[in-house]
């Protein structure tokens, strides 16, 4: 049996996709292949993660990110910066880790402090070690159906519809409801590569149900309900009978899941749908850039 044909009996159930289960299957994968590179070539893969301040999120998903790669057998270390650390210093701190031959990935924590310029910061990092995929040089290649490394969320998206056997997405109407540069852009590119035909929806998307409605494959990454309680923004009369529904917000979802579930072919819950899949593609770029390093 293959791995696939494995993780869909084990996975995919009752019309529900569960994103823990399928992380923790490429995870035991992972594991494997890093346990094999480190024993071919004598050196394991190292990602080097930098937080700027004491956000607490933002402390919390780089000790997520850290728990999970030391799991994998991947080596770690973190740089927590105080928040009053210049745009200058930490551009030199990425250069001495750029020039470091045993660190094969660089992850930034966005976002970062107001007083600090992303994009010169994430232009900074190599590109071969730039495991977040959002790079100048990696979105190209991105743009050009040449990806490398890619970020992180969207790649963990199209590995679901990968495992679902729709690695091929010809005559297939894809609609995403996200137009960031962390989701939406770079879903964009994957999606299209797979001979996706793309809509992007939103927030100055008018009649959203007419686009929604429309979808074999709908990713919703709105991420504004506060509560349980609040109202979801997406309802089962908005689907497509048969669709594929991946739920992208967090901590609450977009999707009024146990309704969408009875109508859609397959659908994510929230937690434990795309959040533990983005960790896991962390991972998988973390060895696909040693890998590419150190061979």
């Amino acid at each position: 049996m293959s791995s696939k044909e494995f993780a869909k009996d084990e996975i995919f159930k009752d019309h529900v996709i569960s994103g823990r289960k399928l992380s923790k299957h490429i995870r035991r994968e992972v594991k494997v292949e890093v346990a094999r590179l480190t024993e071919q070539y004598g050196i394991s893969p190292k990602l080097v993660t930098i937080l700027v301040g004491a956000d607490p999120g933002s402390q919390m998903y780089v000790r997520m990110k850290v728990k999970a790669s030391n799991k994998a057998g991947i080596l770690s270390e973190n740089h927590n910066l105080p928040e009053k650390t210049t745009q200058a210093e930490l551009l030199t701190l990425i250069q001495k880790i750029n020039a470091d031959r045993e660190v094969h990935g660089i992850l930034v924590q966005l976002p970062l402090p107001t007083h600090i310029d992303e994009k010169a910061i994430i232009s900074a990092i190599d590109a071969r070690k730039d495991v977040d995929g959002f790079s100048p040089t990696n979105i190209y290649r991105l743009f050009y159906g040449e990806e490398e490394l890619s970020s992180a969320t969207p790649q963990g998206i199209v590995t679901m519809l990968d495992y679902l056997g729709m690695d091929d997405l010809s005559g297939k109407h894809a609609v995403i409801i996200n137009r960031s540069n962390i989701v939406g852009k770079p879903l964009i590119m994957l999606l299209l590569n797979r001979n996706a035909t793309v809509t992007v929806c939103h927030s100055r998307t008018a009649d959203l149900a007419s686009f929604t409605r429309q979808a074999d494959v709908l990713v919703t990454a709105i991420g504004r309900r506060k509560s349980k309680e609040d109202p979801f923004y997406i309802t089962s009369d908005m689907i497509k009978e048969g669709a594929v529904v991946i739920d992208v917000a967090t901590p609450h979802g977009d999707v009024d899941f146990e309704n969408v579930k009875e109508k859609a072919l397959w659908v994510t819950p929230v937690p434990g749908g795309v959040g533990p899949m983005t960790i896991t593609m962390l991972l998988k770029n973390v060895v696909a850039a040693y890998t590419a390093q150190i061979s």
